[in-house]
């Protein structure tokens, strides 16, 4: 999803070193993420760009602490997300192939607004087409990485169960001996 690998640009090393890299500030970084997302710019964000792209992220990580906490978004949280959407207008075309029928959404502008604005929108097709209580934030608090929990049971916690999910178990069990001897 476009919303999640933006919302986790803010990288924190899980294996507890303390290090963390804002990859939004690094061209190469937001090339790669343009790319996967097939989304274009016709330049690196702006300085303005950057302090509205960071202000979204930061919009986008306090609605999802709402519902990783159980509770539900602030109202102002959704009114600023509904604003940021409509900067970035579209034109509705309906597209054949093969034997169906596509209805996509063309955006008319070209730039950093319509680049957020497609992230709000990947966001709030989350909250209507899915589970929003499903947003989770990973319980390894040196990683703190976002993700939508699609387990059968709802009981994933980890961003990665091998890497994140590992780390803490082998944590525990180290706690557990040295409070043992």
């Amino acid at each position: 999803m476009i919303w999640d690998d933006f919302l986790n640009s803010m990288w924190r090393d899980w294996r507890g070193s303390g290090r963390s890299e804002d990859r939004l500030e690094s061209p190469e970084w937001i090339g790669q993420w343009l790319s996967e997302h097939r989304l274009t710019a016709p330049h690196l964000p702006s300085p303005q760009e950057m302090v509205e792209l960071k202000k979204l992220r930061d919009l986008l990580l306090r609605i999802v602490q709402a519902f990783a906490a159980g509770s539900q978004p602030d109202p102002e949280d959704l009114g600023e997300l509904n604003r940021v959407m409509a900067d970035g207008p579209v034109v509705r075309q309906i597209v054949q192939t093969d034997q169906r029928y596509r209805l996509d959404c063309v955006p008319t502008l070209l730039g950093w607004t319509q680049i957020g604005a497609e992230i709000a929108a990947s966001f709030a097709h989350t909250l209507a087409d899915k589970d929003p209580a499903r947003m989770r934030i990973c319980s390894n608090p040196d990683c703190l990485w976002v993700y939508y929990d699609d387990t059968r049971n709802r009981s994933k916690r980890y961003c990665d169960d091998k890497l994140c999910g590992n780390l803490m178990k082998v944590r525990r069990f180290r706690a557990r001996k040295k409070a043992g001897d």
